[in-house]
């Protein structure tokens, strides 16, 4: 079992022992047991909601460090449609200016996700994406293999997309003026100094770690899964999901599309993240989208889609043998990505292989006022 493994295999036990009502020591002895440091524990505590400094205090007065955060208000907006405007009639008698036909707002992005392992796959993937003609990208996490390292992210990741990246330091080629490529982080991101090259590199919203991106019709919320680098939380009742809660009540009418890197619930032999099970239908949301699973699956739970999305490059895995309840569609024979178009009336995502055949298409209608 790898480190990333241990964590998850922590973080599950963390999360379903606070419902049982468990001791922090008895959280700290499954985290010893399972050879993680005691930084390690802390911040996968933190993350779980269960008080790091009370937890670490029983032991020979270790504690654990974490990075200071931000509240993310910044949004991203596209660049902006000129309108036309009518001349005033030279007539001494008012004329009326005429009326200008609303343009339908109209959006049409990529969902890639697992994807930052240079090679054949990533690069028949990319080529995919571009002739989409996207208007941007989103995605589902592990976007720099194999360790989230400096020295490899432009490799895996600026190689491919960089026309779509707001910064100039790509060796492969010139950036976007306005930024149309949004990660989350997955946890291979956060391997090296808990993810300083991700932030180094992408220019993103907020504090970067979870943010809005506003693009008429649709809003994509980008959530941090990842336990042991979200002092803000990864529980229901956490800083980070009053946040998304809050944002996802003022949408005004937008499909609410949220993203993060752990499934919550999934038919991959990586398992599922019972900590991001939270009420996203409740509070709002359309559909969401996750990776790690290198695999794509959707499943309807209550009528609610959720879809893993892995399949953007790195080695393919395979499903388990006990299929998740409400899977509906599961393939893992080649990689691929979604095409996700939206209009004010409907919403529609396909994943499509990287030879272009079409696996999925999933549809959401707005019912007749």
């Amino acid at each position: 079992m790898d480190t990333y493994e241990r964590m998850e295999q922590f973080a599950r036990f963390v999360w379903e022992g606070r419902g049982q009502g468990l001791t922090r020591r008895e959280f700290l002895k499954r985290g010893l047991a399972l050879g993680l440091s005691l930084s390690t524990i802390g911040a996968v505590l933190v993350g779980c909601g269960v008080d790091q400094k009370a937890a670490l205090s029983e032991t020979a007065g270790a504690t654990a460090t974490s990075a200071a955060t931000a509240t993310p208000q910044a949004t991203v907006t596209p660049l902006a449609t000129s309108t036309a405007t009518a001349t005033p009639s030279p007539e001494p008698t008012e004329t009326p200016l005429p009326t200008a036909t609303p343009v339908p707002l109209q959006a049409r992005f990529a969902v890639i996700g697992d994807f930052g392992w240079s090679g054949d796959a990533e690069a028949a993937v990319a080529s995919l994406v571009k002739s989409w003609q996207p208007d941007f990208i989103v995605t589902t996490g592990d976007n720099n293999y194999p360790t989230g390292s400096a020295a490899a992210i432009d490799e895996n990741v600026g190689q491919y997309y960089h026309e779509y990246m707001a910064h100039t330091g790509s060796a492969y080629g010139p950036g976007s003026e306005v930024n149309r490529f949004f990660p989350v982080l997955g946890n291979h991101d956060t391997d090296t100094d808990l993810g300083q090259p991700y932030f180094d590199y992408f220019v993103l919203p907020g504090n970067e770690r979870y943010y809005l991106v506003d693009w008429p019709p649709v809003r994509i919320y980008a959530v941090n899964s990842v336990p042991w680098i979200e002092d803000d939380g990864v529980h229901p009742d956490s800083v980070q999901a009053e946040w998304l809660k809050r944002e996802l009540a003022a949408a005004n009418g937008a499909w609410n599309i949220v993203v993060f890197h752990h499934p919550p619930y999934g038919s991959g032999y990586k398992g599922v993240s019972t900590w991001m099970r939270w009420p996203f239908q409740e509070w709002g949301a359309h559909v969401v989208l996750n990776g790690h699973n290198h695999v794509y699956e959707r499943i309807m739970i209550n009528g609610f889609p959720y879809i893993t999305n892995g399949a953007g490059g790195g080695p393919l895995y395979a499903f388990l043998d006990e299929i998740a309840e409400g899977s509906e569609v599961r393939y893992n024979m080649n990689h691929g990505a979604q095409l996700v178009q939206a209009t004010e009336e409907q919403l529609s995502l396909q994943f499509i292989t990287r030879n272009e055949e079409v696996i999925d298409t999933f549809v959401i209608e707005r019912p007749l006022a």
